[in-house]
């Protein structure tokens, strides 16, 4: 199914303008993901597509070309899934899938071909005679997946659906999740606040921020060629160099860097993967914390701007909190962008 939004806007009673006039166009099988900080607009328009909130008179909301805004929500044919599943816990898996069926008056046999269908689809056959209860985070994730799937929706949206989740699950789960979202192959739109799940699971992530879409892209779109400090901040946590910019040389606190183009005007920003340890770099830094993650080392400096700035280092060793050391960042590693507004 595709999904089209024009002037899609939500101000709640007392005035807060949760969501600003909106366009949005997602095609056949596409998975979109809503990324932002909390109250920027996201599961409100969530919800506005799945019928549950009303949008502003003026909105129009298409799927297949069908204007569904007047719609309420049982007759959109929508299949959602919530940070908490909203599962029934003491019923069986079998019946928790079957329960929307069966809402629908649909015929015993229909119900039980579509429920086997789907039970095999999440592989779900081993625990489809268990209580709900008895599973664990990810089995209860995948019997909400199938259970929204079962009455096949028109599109499938899932609100924070890995977030209730431990940190080393919801990692194991976000691959899980993306597999199955195209086995499907379903129209669906996901909300989240993690950049890496956004990432790993959609084919184009929606970032937004006070209420309003930033910019939309592919995930190395997003993450490569981020079109306000915003969003290069957001996704990938790329850290601002507050300097003085002359043409294509950016003056710091800790020395010069050249530029892959002149940037007068613009702000910079780089990333901490980007950071590199050199004796011969350009800029001079302390160290002031050095933290072991296994793969890597995260390294804080100070001295090249008024803010610390953050390395991910992959030397086998690393220098020491208190230590002078040399940094370098490639002209092409440092994003310049236009300025904005300290509220944006």
């Amino acid at each position: 199914m595709t999904l089209v939004l024009k002037n899609v806007a939500k101000t709640f009673p007392g005035g807060t303008r949760a969501l600003l006039p909106t366009d949005l166009e997602i095609g056949q099988g596409e998975i979109v993901s809503l990324l932002g900080p909390s109250g920027c607009g996201k599961s409100t328009l969530l919800r506005i597509i799945a019928g549950l909130e009303t949008a502003e008179p003026g909105a129009e909301i298409r799927f297949d070309g069908e204007d569904v805004a007047a719609l309420p929500v049982e007759r959109r044919k929508v299949g959602m899934v919530f940070q908490s599943y909203a599962l029934f816990p003491n019923m069986s898996v079998r019946r928790n899938i079957g329960y929307g069926l069966k809402m629908q008056k649909l015929p015993k046999h229909e119900i039980d071909a579509r429920v086997d269908e789907v039970i095999a689809l999440c592989r779900l056959e081993p625990y489809a005679t268990r209580a709900v209860a008895s599973l664990s985070g990810g089995q209860r994730q995948r019997v909400a997946l199938a259970r929204a799937f079962a009455p096949r929706p028109r599109i499938l949206l899932l609100d924070e659906p890995l977030s209730a989740l431990d940190a080393s699950l919801r990692n194991q789960l976000r691959d899980e999740l993306a597999q199955l979202l195209r086995q499907f192959s379903i129209t669906a739109i996901f909300v989240t606040h993690d950049q890496d799940e956004a990432m790993a699971i959609a084919d184009r992530v929606a970032v937004m921020s006070q209420g309003k879409v930033a910019q939309i892209g592919t995930p190395e779109a997003l993450y490569r060629n981020p079109a306000t400090s915003f969003v290069a901040r957001f996704v990938g946590h790329a850290m601002p160099l507050a300097g003085r910019i002359e043409k294509d040389r950016l003056h710091l606190q800790g020395g010069a860097l050249q530029l892959a183009a002149a940037a007068d005007g613009l702000q910079a920003f780089v990333r901490a993967e980007d950071i590199r340890l050199d004796p011969n770099g350009p800029l001079e830094a302390k160290i002031e914390t050095v933290t072991f993650l296994g793969t890597h080392y995260r390294i804080a400096l100070s001295g090249v701007t008024a803010e610390p700035l953050y390395a991910l280092h992959t030397g086998s060793s690393a220098p020491g909190p208190g230590d002078t050391v040399r940094i370098a960042i490639a002209p092409e590693a440092v994003i310049t962008l236009p300025a904005e507004e300290k509220a944006a």
